[in-house]
């Protein structure tokens, strides 16, 4: 029987897909990697052995499902929390993006808008689409910030079902502060979901939207291993709410979604956090001096509580991106207009992408 070639234009695929792309930054076996902000630092080879004992028990009975409510991962993520959160405030997912899915699926759909502040996380419009429910987006400030009086003004006279709040804002970095998240939830008629991703990068001092929980059973805390915990690769993000919102959050989960293998390797983790964590202060020098310097080259990099830095001052972002790609630097272009994002790595892959950037500036 002959083959017929097809493509993705002549399948009977979703009136509201037809034309889309699919979200993906660029992937290539560049020397320095800075593009997708993860975490470049290895994990620690004490740690690496703990995780392997732990899956290699959970092998023994691989035959078996696994447990379904992730209880003892659970129970971990609580603890690592803190602020008296109990296993049953906590769902976890593969990545916080099937998390966010997993809410959109259960709060948004169709008929129903979710609404954010762009330029704000990529995923967030594909993530709406897919469930069926139509994304907004309101505005920030010329320094991509937003006070307490403006988000909530939009919030109101959008009237969605499901606000999604980044901090620290990915692609910018910026932070959000607390008086905004509150006025947010207040002005909200609906679901309110605050995705500190990047939350361990920053300042110590930084008080996190965990601290609104008790008594607004409409808000949800987001956050992920990826970055921090340099997890990435494993995929596990996770959520803090109110229990109502989990048992909501069973309704649209796959059966047995967390894999005894990820649940085995997540727990033991968070048992090294303090280890997994220590890295994360490196990390921040190095996104500082990645600031610091960017400024003495002539560019113009925003406040980053994240583990990334977007720089405006970028005359040609396609030409410069390729010229640092040509010497063996990935970064990514945004697709905000002269800006381009950097993620801090280690100290030699910082230092290649500067010296890099440098001698394009130079003309060398």
């Amino acid at each position: 029987m002959g083959r017929v070639s097809i493509s993705l234009d002549d399948l009977p695929l979703r009136d509201d897909l037809k034309g889309k792309k699919p979200y993906g930054a660029p992937q290539a076996p560049l020397p320095v990697a800075l593009n997708v902000n993860e975490n470049t630092h290895p994990i620690p080879e004490s740690v690496i052995r703990d995780i392997v004992g732990d899956i290699t028990h959970v092998l023994g009975d691989i035959n078996r499902y696994p447990d379904r409510e992730f209880t003892t991962l659970r129970e971990s993520f609580a603890h690592y929390l803190g602020h008296d959160l109990t296993p049953d405030n906590i769902w976890a997912g593969n990545g916080s993006n099937e998390v966010l899915q997993q809410i959109l699926q259960a709060f948004a759909g169709p008929g129903r808008t979710v609404f954010g502040f762009g330029p704000t996380y990529s995923m967030y419009p594909l993530l709406t689409q897919g469930t069926g429910a139509v994304w907004t987006e309101g505005t920030r400030d010329a320094q991509f910030q937003l006070t307490a009086e403006h988000a909530a003004q939009q919030v109101r006279d959008a009237q969605p079902d499901v606000v999604i709040l980044c901090t620290p804002n990915n692609p910018t970095g910026t932070p959000l502060a607390i008086d905004v998240i509150e006025a947010v939830y207040d002005a909200a008629p609906g679901i309110v979901v605050v995705d500190e991703a990047y939350q361990e990068f920053a300042p110590h001092d930084a008080v996190s939207a965990l601290t609104l929980l008790p008594g607004r059973e409409r808000l949800m805390v987001s956050r992920t291993m990826s970055k921090a915990f340099a997890f990435a690769g494993a995929r596990v993000g996770y959520l803090a709410a109110h229990p109502a919102v989990i048992d909501a959050l069973r309704l649209v989960r796959l059966p047995y979604h967390l894999s005894a293998l990820t649940q085995a390797a997540a727990t033991a983790a968070l048992r090294h956090a303090p280890t997994m964590l220590a890295m994360v202060d490196h990390i921040v020098q190095q996104r500082d001096r990645i600031s610091t310097t960017l400024r003495e080259l002539g560019f113009t990099p925003y406040e980053s509580w994240s583990n990334f830095v977007l720089f405006g001052g970028v005359v040609d972002t396609a030409q410069t991106w390729q010229k640092l790609y040509d010497r063996g630097v990935l970064i990514r272009d945004v697709g905000i207009a002269g800006h381009l994002r950097v993620s801090a790595g280690t100290e030699a892959e910082t230092s290649a992408f500067l010296d890099a950037l440098a001698s394009i500036e130079s003309g060398l």
